[in-house]
């Protein structure tokens, strides 16, 4: 296969990837707010996170079937990497989970989804180039995830703030993988993250919720399905698949989290989209299309991004 041809290839598989980490992703605000009804938003996230953990544990040594490509990288620092990025998603995802109880879905979807925009603005104050036409791609998807999550009527209710506040954070989550995911290895990153965030949840947990065994039972379904599924499966292919790609570009995939929210909450829940959700996930798959036109030069051409939040 020719350079270009490989080049192309991998691009592909790396942008399919995160459209299957931003599917995942989307389908797990229900299962956010639905397993709030029996355990606390940090008891929720300790359960998923430390599953998360333990499912993809194995993986600091063993790299056989799907991961036989993926051989263990030894490097300094990488357990350090993990604790910071741990302490990022620590604070990213309870921001958003403690949100859920004071705001609505749809809302939590489109304040999480403005990281799209924060993204090309912190690389900028880090240095790094964006594009015009990444620009462009960031205002399509912007005005796309408001007219497909934001209701007309929809006012701004006191969870709103909290989640603008992860927004902040997933931002910087997404950058910092993007930095780190290139210089260790990334399923160790992967586990490393998970357990940290798991911790520090379970420790909040412990000081600021009651923890009941049968609550945490009766939220297993919603727990299973945010700790194998989103946590598991989506946050580590988002450490893999962006070893390859700049935090820009998928800022803008990732965007269409809310679109597969949306599209959950037709099939599963009898939600209605209408014309105007119609019209905004066709604008973020305008953006994702503009963002893949005219590629931008390859990620090891960019200016290194601060490790530092």
């Amino acid at each position: 296969m020719s350079a270009p041809h490989a080049s192309a290839s991998r691009t592909l598989r790396t942008d399919l990837l995160m459209l299957l980490t931003a599917a995942i992703w989307g389908s797990t605000f229900v299962a956010q707010q639905m397993g709030m009804d029996t355990v606390g938003p940090f008891t929720y996230t300790a359960s998923r996170m430390l599953l998360g953990a333990l499912l993809v544990a194995p993986l600091w040594f063993w790299r056989g079937g799907p991961f036989a490509a993926m051989p263990v990288v030894e490097s300094r620092g990488c357990i350090g990497a993990g604790v910071l990025l741990g302490l990022v998603l620590f604070v990213a995802i309870n921001l958003q989970q403690v949100g859920l109880l004071g705001t609505s879905v749809s809302n939590a979807g489109f304040i999480t989804g403005l990281y799209v925009v924060l993204v090309p603005v912190l690389m900028r104050l880090g240095g790094a180039s964006v594009s015009a036409q990444v620009w462009g791609a960031v205002a399509l998807a912007t005005v796309g995830m408001y007219f497909l999550s934001v209701k007309p009527d929809a006012s701004i209710a006191p969870g709103d703030w909290l989640q603008l506040g992860g927004a902040m954070m997933w931002a910087v989550h997404v950058l910092l993988v993007g930095h780190l995911a290139r210089r260790h290895d990334p399923l160790r990153l992967s586990v490393l993250q998970y357990l940290v965030a798991g911790a520090l949840s379970a420790v909040a947990a412990l000081v600021r919720e009651p923890i009941s065994l049968d609550g945490i039972v009766q939220a297993g379904g919603a727990i299973a399905w945010g700790g194998i599924l989103s946590i598991g499966v989506a946050y580590t292919l988002q450490v893999i698949a962006q070893r390859e790609a700049k935090a820009s570009h998928a800022a803008i995939i990732y965007s269409s989290e809310g679109v597969f929210s949306a599209i959950g909450g037709w099939l599963v829940l009898g939600e209605s989209i209408g014309l105007r959700g119609w019209s905004g996930a066709g604008l973020l798959l305008a953006a994702m299309l503009l963002a893949q036109w005219q590629r931008e030069p390859k990620p090891s051409q960019d200016k290194p991004v601060s490790a530092s939040p």
